[in-house]
């Protein structure tokens, strides 16, 4: 049998700790640890996260990562304004909204987020809240009361389209008031999101009915780009204008569909473990959650998203 050296030309490096940049295919023996190691290439995937403690659907998501998020609301059912943060093992109920609601994306980080608009009894309604990491405080409504919107961006910088109606009513918040901007070109509720603030965003899918238009919007106007693979409503979505992940939904019927936005086409991934919509999303193209929804009915299950890249394995002979 060939020896590594006579295969790689190479003896495997003996080092006393894991060097800081390992290529793909690099292997070495840690000494310290006394194993032998390398760097593999791993295709992107979802795994299974911790549990919810509360099932719903419709609810909200922020997030920075897979590690650090927050769900926000939803319907168990009836209608819950409970809060659970996310540290990348488990979830645990932090302070609930004030006002019990669902149908809302939410956008922001695991310590500053922004709840806006949703459905309650009797219907939609246009309350906004912000998290400061430890409670929710009411601020200026959004001038349309809708549920089913996307929004994107943080609790200074936000953008809110779509909903209810459907509307492709499309609105601004600069962390004081809401200000109406330039609609959707196409009108739909239940629509993916992902972007950083209230100039760079991006909207894809939704109902109007079931469409798989994508928009990209610059600060002042929508632009219709390159559309879904799978048109579908109630999807999760993560990222960026340019680099973005919309997961599930329904097409329907439910779907456990992936697909990753390059900043001109989707392309289509690793599904859901579970198909699932109207679940909670946060995170970005490359480490992202999928918290809840529904199956049907309402599930608990959390799943995470990690990217295509290079890893670092211990190597067994088992």
């Amino acid at each position: 049998m060939a020896t590594y050296k006579e295969i790689f030309g190479t003896n495997i490096e003996v080092l006393a700790s894991d060097p800081a940049n390992p290529v793909a295919g690099q292997v070495w023996y840690n000494s310290t640890d006394n194993v032998v190691k390398g760097e593999v290439f791993q295709a992107a995937a979802w795994a299974t996260g911790g549990d919810l403690n509360t099932a719903r659907f419709f609810l909200g998501g922020a997030g920075t990562d897979n590690t650090s998020a927050l769900v926000v609301g939803g319907e168990s059912p009836p209608y819950v304004g409970i809060t659970e943060s996310y540290n990348g093992a488990s979830w645990t109920e932090v302070a609930d909204l004030n006002l019990a609601k669902s149908s809302f994306n939410g956008c922001g980080t695991a310590t500053a987020a922004l709840a806006s608009g949703g459905d309650t009894v009797p219907g939609n309604v246009g309350t906004n809240e912000i998290w400061n990491g430890t409670s929710w405080t009411e601020d200026a409504d959004l001038n349309t009361a809708r549920g089913g919107s996307g929004q994107t961006g943080t609790t200074t910088s936000s953008l809110v389209f779509g909903g209810n109606g459907p509307t492709a009513a499309t609105e601004s918040w600069n962390g004081t008031s809401w200000t109406e901007v330039n609609d959707l070109n196409a009108a739909r509720r239940y629509v993916g999101s992902a972007g950083t603030d209230n100039t760079s965003a991006l909207a894809f899918g939704g109902s109007s009915p079931t469409v798989a238009n994508t928009e990209s919007w610059n600060g002042t106007s929508w632009t219709e780009v390159n559309d879904l693979n799978t048109g579908r409503s109630l999807l999760g979505g993560a990222g960026t204008q340019t680099s973005a992940l919309g997961f599930g939904g329904a097409i329907p019927p439910i779907t456990a569909v992936t697909e990753e936005w390059n900043g001109t086409s989707w392309t289509e991934v690793n599904d859901l473990n579970t198909a699932r919509n109207s679940m909670g999303s946060a995170g970005t193209q490359t480490s992202a959650l999928s918290a809840g929804g529904s199956v049907p009915p309402q599930t608990a299950a959390t799943e995470e998203w990690t990217g295509a890249g290079n890893v670092t394995v211990t190597f067994t002979d088992s």
